[in-house]
């Protein structure tokens, strides 16, 4: 067990508090969890592949934007930074109740919109990859949903089956009880057989549900996502206790930093609170009500 836990049995409950207090008052503040290290020189992590930082590094390009640049010099071979937030969006239909018609309505959405996926149950996967066959839009569907307790086997059966109907991205829920009970290395082998299952061209995320975690354990839930090979953290089901948080997004992708995605989802149901997760660290936002977040309207109250 401790092979396979490596660093993730070695965290300090008090760094990880005085981090969350850090981002929490920084947020407050209005600031980027990139501003202390913009303020002490350009958070570059070595990687050499200069005059392309804004699509290398694309999360401290927004950055320098948030932390009060009107404008940034270019070189050469530079694209403009991301700034279309429905490009951003995961378009959510995972009720149980989802009918035939609803989805292809989500379908029409998320092509109109240019959202970057639809995330479905994964009965509908072959439906839309079909209605999505030709465009831009990402099949995303969900692994292990909602609660996460499946066997490690069921789970790697189910992304192989999502694969082979059409998704291209799978969001996989975490073993929570195993990760609470000090289990680590059955949540890494866990995530690892997902990300097996899925193959090298398959984008892989892993839902935390931070909701039910204690900071030190999302600490520990991103070190194993990023042991494991998964692609993408991700916050919440939009079924469990809580949903996204800008503190638990800034801590996230404290931790992960350049090395993975991290996604917001859960209880995001207008373009303020959406732009407030990017802001502190998400590439991607999953919601339901994206239509009305990229027009600016408020969806009123729902989970996802």
């Amino acid at each position: 067990m401790a092979a396979t836990t490596g660093s993730a049995a070695a965290v300090d409950p008090a760094l990880v508090e005085r981090v969350t207090r850090e981002l929490e008052q920084l947020l407050a503040a209005g600031a980027s969890p990139w501003a202390g290290e913009l303020r002490g020189g350009p958070p570059c992590f070595g990687c050499g592949d200069r005059g392309r930082c804004v699509v290398v590094c694309s999360s401290a390009f927004r950055a320098v934007v948030d932390a009060g640049a009107d404008r940034v010099s270019t070189a050469p071979g530079l694209t403009s930074a991301p700034e279309d937030l429905a490009h951003r969006i995961d378009h959510t239909l995972l009720k149980q109740d989802a009918t035939a018609e609803q989805i292809q309505t989500l379908c029409e959405e998320a092509v109109r919109f240019g959202f970057a996926s639809v995330c479905v149950n994964p009965f509908w996967v072959p439906v839309c990859a079909e209605l999505l066959a030709g465009s831009c839009v990402k099949v995303c569907t969900v692994i292990g949903f909602p609660l996460g307790a499946n066997s490690p086997v069921i789970k790697a059966a189910e992304a192989r089956q999502a694969v082979c109907d059409g998704a291209n991205e799978l969001d996989m829920v975490i073993n929570v009880g195993a990760l609470k009970s000090g289990l680590h290395g059955v949540v890494q082998r866990d995530i690892e057989g997902v990300v097996e299952a899925a193959g090298p061209d398959v984008i892989v995320k892993v839902i935390l549900e931070t909701g039910a975690l204690t900071d030190e354990e999302k600490v520990v839930a991103c070190e194993l996502a990023v042991a494991a090979g998964a692609d993408y953290v991700k916050t919440s089901t939009g079924f469990g206790p809580g949903g996204a948080t800008a503190a638990d997004i800034a801590l996230m992708r404290r931790i992960v930093g350049p090395r993975l995605g991290v996604k917001a989802s859960g209880g995001i149901r207008d373009k303020k609170k959406a732009l407030l997760m990017v802001r502190a660290g998400a590439d991607r936002i999953g919601a339901s009500a994206s239509v009305k977040i990229v027009r600016g309207e408020d969806a009123g109250a729902g989970s996802y």
